[in-house]
């Protein structure tokens, strides 16, 4: 699974009755390397939306090497070990906590 493919889980692996009614928040998330790219995924009306290149203003940003984040959404990279060695860079991230809690883990 590339990291596009990852994301787009995003949209059923979000648990949206956890969402409150007017939680919104956007999510850009910039992946460099192979199976990388540019993303948004935008928490609104209790859905969850994955789309393609960077739109909106972000709420946080996530900036990895594709193949990290892979590694970090799959329990191969420790989530503290990639934030120590700077693999993942977040520019805030009591946003990304509070997104986390919302999601189910990859099994």
């Amino acid at each position: 699974m590339n990291a596009k493919e990852l994301l787009k889980t995003f949209e059923t692996r979000i648990k949206t009755d956890t969402l409150a009614a007017d939680e919104t928040g956007i999510f850009h998330f910039q992946l460099s390397g192979e199976g990388g790219g540019d993303f948004t995924v935008e928490l609104k009306d209790k859905k969850v939306k994955v789309k393609d290149g960077l739109s909106g203003t972000p709420t946080c940003e996530i900036k990895a090497k594709a193949d990290d984040y892979i590694a970090l959404e799959t329990g191969k990279l420790s989530p503290q070990w990639a934030f120590m060695m700077g693999k993942v860079k977040v520019s805030s991230l009591s946003e990304l906590m509070k997104f986390a809690t919302h999601f189910t883990k990859l099994k």
